[in-house]
């Protein structure tokens, strides 16, 4: 049994694409989507909001965590966590299920992915240690369970924002960075990603420029999905950098002498800002949405950030 999700502006083309679907195959039309794969869907006037709560609820049931204290951030400040060789090991079963099941629920909890993304690191040997930081993601878990992303309906001409941020040698074993990234149309948030580079870094400069690689060419994808479903011509994408030195190595040639160093597929992005199709533009590290996705935050910014992020509460509205 497959489910299939059918969308498009022209109702009468939906309805005909349907027809002709159950005349092929043994098909249900279920109308409106509601539920999909554990995603709860609203649909109104206003746009669509999505969120896992019921299948967050049973991820609290199932690891007996379902009447914890909540807390108010899913990875404490300044927590650096490793390979814990010397450490009382786990369960690595019980560890790799959590770690499995919380991955999952980053389908809308983007707030939740460098937490996550960091305690993914060491499902070969957990130890007590790493299982104390997953058990912190799930009392944080506990205290926003109806927390979603919301897509507020559009007006005029959909345009593609990125912002990409990236720390400086943080994974304690290998020295390598986490590079994060986040796509919007127009406000709403559509794409995002931390993950651990596959190169260490020498400089934070060079960090950010890796992390910023990686970002264009989710930019470019985007780019050209939006540009084929609205039938239009392909825009350039801004893409937002919180390091100065990063941009200039992107926009002057003259800095290549200084990062022969760096692979070279790394400055593939700088084709991508010679050839118009990217346009990178500096933001404040204060105001940059992808920095809860390269490390913990304080609790005050971290609301804010999950604020940007479109992350909100959506309880009071259908529950």
């Amino acid at each position: 049994m497959d489910d299939l999700i059918v969308t498009g502006q022209d109702f009468s083309a939906i309805t005909e694409f349907k027809r002709q679907m159950m005349a092929q195959f043994e098909m249900s039309d279920l109308g409106l989507l509601h539920y999909y794969l554990d995603i709860e869907v609203a649909q109104g006037d206003g746009g669509i909001t999505i969120k896992q709560a019921t299948y967050a609820k049973k991820v609290l049931e199932q690891f007996g965590m379902s009447e914890c204290n909540p807390t108010k951030f899913p990875m404490e400040l300044r927590t650096q966590l490793h390979k814990d060789g010397e450490g009382h090991p786990a369960d690595a079963m019980e560890y790799r299920r959590i770690i499995g099941c919380l991955r999952y629920l980053l389908h809308t909890r983007p707030d939740m992915s460098f937490a996550v993304g960091v305690a993914s690191r060491f499902i070969e040997r957990p130890t007590v240690m790493h299982h104390k930081a997953v058990k912190q993601i799930l009392r944080y878990l506990k205290g926003i369970i109806h927390y979603g992303l919301v897509y507020s309906k559009g007006g005029g001409a959909e345009v593609i924002t990125g912002y990409t941020d990236s720390d400086l040698a943080g994974d304690l074993d290998d020295r390598k960075s986490t590079g994060g990234m986040a796509f919007y149309v127009n406000e709403s948030l559509v794409a995002w990603s931390s993950q651990k580079q596959r190169t260490v870094a020498l400089s934070s400069c060079e960090a950010e420029f890796m992390a910023a690689t990686a970002a264009a060419c989710q930019a470019l994808w985007l780019r050209s999905l939006l540009a084929e479903l609205n039938k239009e011509q392909p825009r350039p994408v801004k893409v937002f950098v919180d390091n100065k030195s990063a941009i200039a190595l992107m926009k002057n040639p003259v800095f290549h002498g200084r990062s022969k160093h760096i692979d070279t597929r790394f400055h593939f992005i700088r084709e991508c800002v010679e050839g118009g199709q990217i346009v990178v533009k500096f933001m404040r590290m204060e105001e940059q949405r992808a920095d809860p996705l390269t490390k913990a935050l304080p609790v005050v910014k971290l609301v804010t950030m999950r604020h940007l992020l479109g992350v909100c509460d959506l309880g009071p509205l259908q529950d």
